[in-house]
């Protein structure tokens, strides 16, 4: 039973890995405010019939309708708005380094408010994981690097305090939704929730006339479309699986495995360039891989 959640876990990591390579140039055209609305918006458009016709809201109370929609807002208003907006400063790679402490925060905050242990095994893996992904990452670029994905734009100290901020509102927001998750919900039925509190919040900010909150050039129906299909993988399916392996699995461990998008992203960046990673990058995957073994097969 465990291993299956361990998997749920890995599926949502490939998932974002996708996305990632999706969405870096929709974010960057949009803006992050405005990408990440309407991200979540054409996800609940989608997702809303099939919450309605599998009768999947029936397992919603209230109380855990309150709970999930504050972790929506926590994970995704705050915690997607930054990622993207530290991928439109540092580039997806390095915010992807930022990004994968996301681990470290859920491992901490599952020992601190769930009292969640994990086996010497378990830590070891976890902590070769977590390793190994920044290690993937941080070297994975060759040198005089200047493709489009890894421009830096702004002031990368604000990029980096995006960076860390995302990472610890997706932990954030799947220690509020654990409980919830645990108490058999729907995964679907809780993401649309989650997804419709933060399309709320986005277009309160929005009508306030927030600046930011524009879109930064026109919105085009192949802007659009490449938005649906970001939001639909990353938000629909990813999110989703995410719930579904919080509903059993520890926050701490569903977050070190949910962690490893960045290794996953690693083979479509070669394609996408016509040219593999770096060296360091295929030594931080191996030390990744064997750390997601140790965990695997605690």
């Amino acid at each position: 039973m465990t291993l299956s959640y361990d998997w749920l876990a890995l599926g949502a990591a490939a998932c974002w890995a996708v996305t990632g390579l999706l969405s870096a140039p929709q974010a960057r055209h949009l803006g992050a405010f405005a990408f990440t609305r309407w991200r979540m918006g054409l996800v609940f458009l989608m997702l809303l019939p099939l919450v309605v016709a599998s009768g999947g809201w029936q397992t919603l109370s209230w109380a855990s309708f309150g709970v999930l929609a504050f972790s929506g807002l926590i994970g995704i208003f705050v915690g997607d708005t930054a990622l993207f907006a530290s991928m439109n400063r540092l580039g997806p790679r390095r915010t992807g380094v930022l990004f994968a402490t996301h681990a470290c925060f859920s491992a901490l905050l599952g020992y601190a408010v769930l009292d969640e242990r994990m086996g010497a095994q378990a830590l070891l893996g976890g902590a070769l994981v977590v390793g190994g992904v920044m290690m993937a990452v941080a070297l994975g670029a060759h040198k005089n690097e200047s493709h489009a994905l890894e421009v830096t734009r702004g002031h990368w100290p604000l990029g980096v305090a995006l960076g860390l901020l995302a990472a610890l509102c997706q932990a954030l927001g799947s220690l509020i939704a654990k409980p919830i998750m645990a108490s058999g919900v729907d995964p679907v039925t809780a993401t649309v929730v989650r997804v419709g509190a933060t399309c709320v919040a986005h277009l309160m900010l929005l009508w306030a006339g927030v600046g930011v909150a524009r879109t930064q050039n026109a919105l085009s129906l192949h802007v659009l479309a490449w938005v649906a299909l970001s939001g639909m993988i990353g938000m629909g399916l990813g999110m989703s699986l995410i719930l579904l392996a919080l509903r059993h699995g520890d926050v701490g461990m569903v977050g070190i495995l949910s962690s490893v998008s960045p290794v996953l992203v690693l083979p479509l960046l070669w394609w996408h360039l016509g040219r593999p990673p770096a060296r360091g990058a295929w030594w931080g995957a191996a030390l990744t891989v064997f750390g997601t073994s140790l965990v695997l097969v605690r």
